[in-house]
């Protein structure tokens, strides 16, 4: 027992300083995400930064504070109803092997973790994303990436994407959704920092280029998915097909898209 009772006595300190230690890195991680804010509005529209977990928000502030590029794209219409089009947006492997497997785009996605997936544009543009916030009408990430493009070297840096999705008729009377992006871009390279005036306009130009050519990517997909509801069947299901959940919501989504005027069933959320 008197053994027992020394051991007792020599743990005894070095645990109170343990605890003491991970008590104050607790306190001041909490205390670092404490200093840091994020606003709320961006270019006349109001995202709920102040959702995002605490963890992010100091990482995110000097991409806001600092950045070297900021960009508004939008309003810009893709004409899919809300229930396809968030299912889309939700499922960016599948929306990507669409994309690709009907020519319509070079894009690539893959999971890369339950919370970030890996993504290309197949033009030399790439990075990983995390989806830190989303509900029915805004969606928020950050993502870092890499650029290798015909007009600048490669660069790499973080961004901030915030999107605004509102449901609307389109000129048809056809369910649309439209999509307004704001993106703060900061790049990492400090071999630019004393170009920045001189490269600033070139690389918003590039931001705003890949964002509209998604867009488009996006819109085309959108047509296919109209007119033509067996070719695009038919290749998610080519082997490897997608997923059988993801063939079961597409194929009700196409089955209503298709014929608007009959509902598909529950297969749509």
């Amino acid at each position: 027992m008197t053994g027992c009772g020394q051991i007792v006595r020599r743990i005894g300190p070095m645990a109170a300083v343990l605890t003491a230690a991970l008590a104050l890195s607790d306190s001041s991680g909490q205390a670092e995400s404490d200093r840091c804010s994020l606003p709320s509005q961006h270019v006349g529209m109001v995202f709920p930064l102040d959702h995002v977990d605490a963890a992010w928000t100091c990482r995110l502030e000097p991409i806001i504070a600092h950045y070297t590029t900021a960009n508004k794209v939008g309003p810009i219409r893709t004409p899919l109803p809300e229930s396809v089009y968030l299912y889309l947006l939700e499922h960016p492997v599948m929306a990507a092997a669409l994309v690709n497997r009907l020519d319509l785009g070079l894009y690539k996605a893959e999971l890369r973790g339950p919370e970030k997936f890996w993504a290309t544009d197949g033009e030399g543009t790439e990075g990983i994303v995390h989806p830190l916030y989303q509900d029915r009408s805004t969606r928020i990430y950050y993502i870092e990436g890499t650029h290798d493009g015909r007009f600048l070297p490669r660069v790499s840096g973080k961004a901030l994407v915030l999107f605004k999705l509102q449901p609307v008729k389109d000129g048809q009377g056809l369910d649309s959704m439209d999509n307004t992006m704001v993106a703060y871009l900061r790049l990492d390279n400090r071999l630019y920092s004393g170009l920045l005036s001189m490269l600033r306009p070139l690389i918003g130009n590039v931001v705003t280029r890949q964002v509209v050519k998604a867009f488009e990517a996006a819109r085309r997909l959108a047509g296919v998915m109209r007119n033509h509801p067996d070719h695009v069947l038919f290749e998610a299901t080519d082997p490897p097909g997608l997923p059988d959940e993801q063939v079961a919501f597409l194929k009700a989504a196409l089955a209503e898209l298709h014929n608007p005027g009959q509902k598909s069933g529950s297969a749509l959320p």
